[in-house]
């Protein structure tokens, strides 16, 4: 998936596919130091990575938290990041309109999760040409991506993914249940495990979300040995002074260690399998 072959990205199985990045474009040289770092990481251990990061956090708790650059502004800053390091890009969209601006700049469409359920936007998505990733909703069982998946076979795309970013657990809470990525692959479509967002815990600060981070890494190995196509990461230099989402970020520090580690996992687990029975 990709607007040029540098910007490509596999999700043929032979290895995981990373979407790395942090939360929200907290400014111009914090994004471009940060997706440099993890180019060079990505080129250290081997790995397929497409950067991520948000140009408008559009559903934040609290009406004085950050929200971001703005969508031209963002996705400027995005597509000059994807021509100079040749990695592929993704970012969230809120509307119809939205998705004219993004795909002109954008190789990977992400639909937020609360709205993975507004059939025009998922159209639209479907219309832009691009990819696109729909970030299950935490209200949502496994198996209610399929009338999804159809909505974007039925306008003629048939390059998208479904991102499991956890399920609601009572109040402010999230759980993580490992058979979702096993049921969504049974429908034939490529699963993404989000490790940082289902160690969210929903407005569990009062005016904004917090989160178990720790457990992140932890999720994740659990994703990988079950045999998700990729794993979504934010990452931060230092999550304690992040504009959004700290609490559930891993450090960029921990980030090599991180992927290594499931890199190590993913050859352990796909060894003698066949593909096609794999989740």
């Amino acid at each position: 998936m990709g607007n040029d072959e540098d910007r490509s990205v596999s999700l043929d199985g032979n290895l995981p596919v990373f979407i790395l990045g942090p939360c929200v474009i907290e400014g111009e040289e914090f994004i471009w130091e940060l997706a440099k770092n993890l180019k060079n990481i990505s080129l250290e251990i081997g790995v397929p990575f497409i950067f991520k990061a948000s140009y408008d956090k559009a559903n934040r708790t609290s009406s004085d938290s950050f929200r971001g650059p703005g969508i031209k502004e963002g996705c400027r800053m995005l597509d000059e990041i994807s021509k100079e390091l040749k990695v592929p890009v993704t970012t969230d969209v809120h509307t119809v309109e939205e998705i004219e601006i993004a795909s002109e700049k954008i190789d990977l469409i992400q639909i937020p999760a609360f709205l993975c359920r507004q059939t025009d936007l998922i159209y639209a998505a479907g219309r832009s040409g691009r990819a696109v990733n729909v970030k299950k909703g935490q209200f949502l069982a496994p198996w209610d991506i399929i009338p999804i998946a159809n909505k974007l076979r039925s306008v003629g795309c048939d390059k998208f993914l479904f991102t499991e970013r956890g399920t609601t657990f009572g109040y402010n809470n999230l759980v993580a249940d490992m058979r979702s990525l096993f049921w969504m692959k049974k429908e034939g479509c490529r699963v993404v495990f989000d490790a940082t967002h289902s160690v969210q815990k929903p407005g569990g600060l009062g005016d904004k979300s917090s989160g178990d981070g720790y457990l992140a890494p932890v999720l994740a190995r659990a994703a990988v040995a079950t045999g998700c196509d990729g794993v979504f990461i934010e990452t931060h230099p230092n999550p304690d002074q992040a504009k959004s989402d700290g609490p559930n970020q891993i450090p960029l520090s921990d980030l090599p260690s991180v992927l290594k580690t499931l890199l190590a996992i993913h050859k352990i687990a796909s060894a003698g399998s066949d593909k096609k029975n794999r989740v």
